[in-house]
């Protein structure tokens, strides 16, 4: 009699699978990043870290959770604009998939918001207030960055009204962004780029006309619009067409609906097809007598939306990490279940050293991010010195973030194998998302631009080197090193003011490297205690070994203890 065998039979189920019986993953983000509460702890106030507490435990647990099946839902099913209706009525709508609205609703319950505009908060942490504001979106972007743009844009546009509206405005819009309730948030978002220049914005030709008062008529198109389908926008545009360059704009609050309750005319042409960042809509807008309310002084809109840009580079450097974060912590947990060659695959060599430089350059990211966070806390305080360190110190950060997690996500990807380059995980969105971080709030090249500027206008520069000299007279280990480096920097940093334009900027790309690694090295040597010492003491080997990589040398592997130790997150 012929018998036949199936499948299950010739490779029974408890031999044929991917991972090993003892396999983990985290299911609480917060509870499992062991950096980020060493720092946490260290960094707010007594009061700041109680409040905080709930709110970590709840994005921490959905961001491990129920966050992951959304994000993938959304992304998946991004956003459709609706031109008509059945009847042929002009509805003009963008619709969501429910995914979307169901992400927003674990975003306003996380308090990322509240706790920074809520204004008894805001008093009470108001040292503090972005540190507490970014706990949570540190924790939220690690599974949902799309949404983190509008987020983003949000927090962006609660800053301009706090800043520069009237109070009658503040009263009346403020309570939409710091609200509990999801059904009664209002997101934000900024138009600035049009066709003429992108990123150079004194190209820009929109045109505000004055109706009454301060308020105006806006005319034309709007060319990368994120979060298209905002409450509440503001916008560059002219109001004297004479005037040229950025000095001639002026910047409108415009609302999503009138006060009669129609809609405001935005007309959206069409949404961006991106390549990440897929559950928020992008698109191209045209503006027909939109009405918008002049906020601060005609022709000091740059001045105005600068301080916007300044937070949303802030956010580009948070979701960088947390992607980055992600990435690693994904490979990881997967390296630690998966059998290879006879041995779990995170006992060989050659995989530990890699996790070893990804790992050490996410502590390093880790660092260097959450020093300009707490530099915006204490500038927004009234800080000079760290207003100044700001300036420079953000554009560095979100450079440096964003190109070594594109980094980190696509090795940590490579380390998971084949799976890793399978849609039903994680890994092929966080790369997709990724990507477009170098590139938004001023690409690379305009980065270097800006740090150049901030290094010849503020005095952000001279406050790096006084704490990287602070620090390295605190460490007998690295004093030599840091000070010998330090003198290299200041040295050169003297000869670049000397160049022409030219050979000024193509020198200044090394120049800023070998500074953000050197300033990362000092603040890995400041945060040093007996628990953070795990995965401080092999980033600062590592970091270290890169001022002089053509040298050849032994190289020792980290234990697979170290490894643990390095990585720091518990399963």
């Amino acid at each position: 009699m012929n018998v036949t065998t199936s499948s299950t039979d010739r490779y029974p189920k408890e031999k044929n699978k991917v991972l090993s019986d003892d396999f983990r993953v985290s299911t609480n983000f917060y509870q499992s990043d062991k950096i980020f509460s060493n720092y946490f702890k260290a960094n707010v106030s007594d009061a700041g870290y109680t409040y905080m507490q709930d709110k970590l435990q709840y994005i921490g647990k959905e961001a491990a959770g129920v966050m992951n099946e959304l994000s993938l839902l959304a992304d998946k099913q991004g956003p459709v604009l609706v031109k008509r209706n059945f009847l042929g009525v002009n509805v003009k709508d963008i619709r969501f998939h429910p995914a979307f609205w169901d992400l927003m609703k674990v975003a306003v319950k996380s308090e990322m918001f509240r706790v920074k505009w809520e204004p008894s908060l805001n008093k009470k942490f108001s040292d503090e207030k972005q540190r507490l504001g970014f706990a949570s979106g540190y924790f939220y972007a690690m599974s949902e960055s799309g949404q983190y743009c509008p987020l983003c844009m949000t927090d962006g546009v609660a800053r301009l009204i706090d800043m520069f509206c009237d109070e009658e405005d503040k009263a009346r819009l403020m309570p939409h962004i710091f609200t509990t309730n999801a059904e009664d948030f209002f997101t934000g978002a900024m138009f600035l780029t049009e066709k003429t220049g992108g990123s150079d914005v004194g190209a820009n030709i929109v045109v505000a006309t004055n109706k009454e008062d301060k308020t105006y008529l806006l005319n034309g198109e709007k060319w990368f619009c994120s979060n298209a389908n905002a409450d509440l926008i503001f916008v560059l545009a002219r109001t004297d067409e004479s005037i040229k360059g950025t000095k001639g704009l002026s910047i409108f609050l415009v609302e999503k609906f009138l006060p009669n309750g129609e809609k405001n005319p935005i007309d959206v042409i069409r949404l961006k097809d991106k390549l990440g960042v897929r559950s928020m809509a992008s698109a191209e807008c045209l503006l027909t007598d939109t009405q918008g309310k002049l906020v601060g002084n005609e022709f000091e809109g740059f001045k105005v939306m600068v301080e916007m840009i300044a937070l949303s580079r802030l956010y580009n450097s948070v979701a960088a990490l947390s992607n980055a974060r992600r990435a690693l912590v994904e490979a990881y947990q997967y390296l630690c279940g998966r059998k290879t060659f006879g041995k779990t695959a995170i006992e060989h060599s050659l995989v530990r050293h890699k996790l070893t430089e990804l790992g050490a350059l996410n502590v390093a990211n880790f660092y260097l991010v959450w020093r300009s966070v707490k530099a915006l806390d204490l500038a927004d305080g009234g800080d000079e010195k760290e207003a100044h360190l700001f300036r420079l110190l953000n554009a560095m950060t979100k450079k440096w973030s964003a190109e070594m997690g594109v980094y980190i996500v696509r090795e940590s990807m490579e380390l998971m194998g084949g799976l890793g380059y399978i849609e039903d995980g994680v890994m092929p969105k966080l790369m997709r998302d990724m990507m477009v971080l170098p590139i938004w709030e001023g690409s690379g090249n305009i980065i270097i631009l800006d740090m150049l500027r901030a290094l010849f206008k503020s005095k952000g520069y001279e406050t790096m080197c006084d704490e990287i000299t602070q620090s390295a007279n605190s460490s007998k280990e690295n004093e030599a090193f840091m000070k010998d480096e330090l003198s290299k920097l200041i040295f050169f940093s003297e000869k670049l003011k000397t160049m022409k334009q030219d050979e000024m900027e193509a020198s200044a790309k090394i120049f800023f490297e070998k500074l953000t690694s050197l300033y990362q090295i000092s603040l890995l040597t400041d945060a040093l205690n007996d628990e953070s010492k795990q995965w401080i003491l092999p980033a600062l080997n590592y970091l270290k070994e890169k001022f002089n990589p053509s040298v050849l040398h032994e190289v020792k592997p980290l234990s697979v203890e170290e490894v643990h130790g390095l990585i720091a997150w518990e399963i």
